[in-house]
């Protein structure tokens, strides 16, 4: 999989929030080697849209998120936040975007002081950004713990051990949301939890999403709970994206073969339905040392000489499909 461009990028006009441009974050890897963790990756947010970004544990998606919220800031590329490059700015400047740019956390029980009282917590963003009385930074507080589904009474004065990972969630999304964020990026915020409690927090998701008419980007590993929530997907291989298109028309109609596999390996809420032989094999190959062209081509059952010699660019094969793959599947003509 895996190309680089900009040709499924939208034009500025059509109301873009977010857009990531030609991003790349490498870290320090062992013998001085450098870790290729995400390589040249775009893509942007309309106002309101959820931008779902799936893939394996390893191919870049944490990475992204976190470059996103310059924690820390990427190697390269870009990241607008309507219209302003937010890479490189510090102090008050970063701050003040940061204001309009929040995270959800993956682990909800490390991501809390654990030192700190839940009200703390949730109200030091508007201690730090809003200037608000202490009566209001209050009254804001227990309205966001009623609003995420806690006890007002009892929550506010209690510390983070004292809630399961759920509720500790809630808190999360409690902090994230009080300062009326334009953009939400949630790095696997359901993944620690149990089945039960994912969905409790996705409908909280939704539900903020549609009240407060949030921008959000939404990571994870699995692809039920992204295409359910997500308007767009990006599908991310090894540090690169291999296609993107629109929730329901990318996995029922995969045009490059990781994204079928992954439609493949969803599993069926059924007893009786047979057990299918594994639709993707072999490891993931190492950051530290990519291979040539084509980063899927050593795990890809249609892979050919080109895809080892060049990579593919990503470009529209069907109306609203990106795909970076020399021979996507079964491509229609353009109209």
């Amino acid at each position: 999989m895996a190309g680089s461009g900009t040709a499924h990028l939208r034009d500025h006009d059509e109301n873009v929030v977010l857009s990531v441009r030609n991003l790349v974050v490498e870290y320090p890897g062992p013998a001085g080697q450098r870790v290729y963790a995400v390589s040249d990756v775009s893509f942007d947010a309309v106002r309101g849209e959820t931008i779902g970004l799936v893939g394996e544990s390893g191919c870049g998606k944490s990475s992204v998120a976190k470059a996103i919220m310059q924690l820390p800031a990427p190697t390269s590329g870009s990241v607008e936040f309507e219209g302003v490059n937010v890479v490189g700015l510090k102090g008050k400047a970063l701050r003040r975007q940061r204001r309009k740019m929040q995270m959800i956390f993956q682990d909800p029980i490390s991501s809390l002081n654990p030192l700190r009282k839940v009200k703390d917590i949730i109200a030091e963003g508007l201690r730090i950004h809003d200037g608000r009385s202490k009566e209001e930074v209050a009254a804001r507080t227990q309205e966001m713990i009623e609003r995420v589904g806690l006890d007002p009474h009892t929550a506010p004065d209690r510390r983070p051990h004292e809630f399961s990972g759920g509720q500790c969630q809630r808190i999360s999304i409690a902090r994230a949301m009080v300062l009326d964020p334009e953009v939400i990026v949630c790095d696997e915020p359901v993944s620690a939890l149990d089945v039960s409690v994912q969905a409790q927090i996705m409908n909280l998701l939704h539900d903020m999403k549609e009240r407060y008419q949030i921008t959000m980007v939404f990571i994870a590993h699995d692809l039920a709970v992204v295409k359910n929530l997500s308007d767009r997907i990006v599908v991310m291989y090894l540090g690169k994206i291999c296609e993107i298109g629109t929730s329901d028309g990318l996995f029922s109609a995969p045009a490059h073969p990781y994204t079928r596999a992954l439609a493949q390996s969803i599993p069926e809420p059924d007893p009786e339905a047979p057990i299918l032989k594994a639709a993707l094999t072999g490891d993931l190959p190492s950051p530290l040392n990519p291979p040539s062209g084509c980063r899927f081509r050593t795990r890809c059952p249609m892979a050919q000489d080109r895809c080892a010699a060049e990579e593919p660019a990503i470009r529209e094969v069907r109306p609203g499909r990106f795909v970076a793959c020399h021979f996507p599947i079964d491509e229609p003509a353009l109209v």
